[in-house]
């Protein structure tokens, strides 16, 4: 779930300092349903791994 979480965006910065320090593992899929907004863009699935943000790299090997 850590992974899915976007931690640069605004809406992460506009959520209390209590909110920000206490995620952890069971407190995160709440998290990004009260806030879809947080979920880092693009995700890909791609059957064996799941990739979330945008790394040229890592894009170019996996569609290559």
């Amino acid at each position: 779930s850590d992974q899915l979480l976007n931690r640069r965006g605004s809406t992460w910065k506009q959520l209390d300092e209590d909110t920000r320090s206490h995620r952890s593992e069971s407190n995160i899929p709440d998290l990004l349903l009260a806030h879809p907004t947080l979920i880092k863009r693009p995700v890909l699935d791609t059957g064996t791994q799941l990739k979330c943000g945008f790394d040229d790299k890592t894009w170019q090997q996996l569609f290559n």
